[in-house]
Parts: structure tokens; sequence; C-alpha cells
């Protein structure tokens, strides 16, 4: 996608601070944290959303969970961390470009919001 902000940032023509890549996803620092750790993990495969994925993109996101354990266990987020992905604007959606939250040191409420 031409205009997509994520797309951008995961080719490179938007600075980020990148945390990790791969050929299949990309990870950098979220610009608003609201956590001490605050990820975002973005496939490089344009998805907008949860509900469009499928059996041709599903291995995308098993990987991208991988990729999250891995980080988990280099970053030493033993005592927990949450991963949050919203789907649509009234779940919170701004960017559609699937991703997710990777959120981790200092204790986290439920509900969210």
């Amino acid at each position: 996608m031409n205009d997509c902000l994520f797309c951008k940032i995961a080719a490179g023509e938007i600075p980020s601070k990148k945390i990790y890549e791969d050929d299949t996803v990309y990870v950098f620092e979220d610009i608003a944290p609201t956590a001490p750790v605050h990820y975002l993990v973005i496939p490089r495969q344009h998805i907008s959303k949860l509900d469009e994925i499928d059996e041709s993109n599903s291995a995308v996101i098993a990987h991208i969970y991988e990729v999250i354990a891995m980080l988990a266990k280099q970053l030493g987020l033993d005592d927990g961390f949450r991963v949050v992905t919203n789907c649509g604007e009234q779940a919170g959606q701004s960017v559609f470009h699937i991703h997710f939250h990777l959120l981790a040191g200092r204790p986290l409420q439920w509900p969210a919001g």
C-alpha cells in the first residue's frame, strides 16, 4: 500500500527506533509509549486488520508470535508482558496495518480501557 504509514516504516522510508527485523517482521518503539517496554510488531506484508487473517497469511502471524516470544526472553520479561491487537475503529485501531503492541515493565491493569 503506497500510503500506509507502517509499510513506509518497515521499508525505511519513515524513521523509527528499530528493535528487530527479519524478512517477515519489523519491530520498533512506539512513539507514544504507555509502558516502559512498548514496541510495535508489524508484518512487512500489508494486512489491514486481524479479521483479514486466513490460510494465505496465517504463517506470518505465527512468526510474529515467535518473534514476540524471542524478544520477551531476550529482554528478560520474566515477570510478564502483554500483547494487544485492535481490530477496527471501535476497538481503537488507528493505523490500518495489523500490528501487535508488546507491553511490559510495569504492572498492567485490566480492563485496559
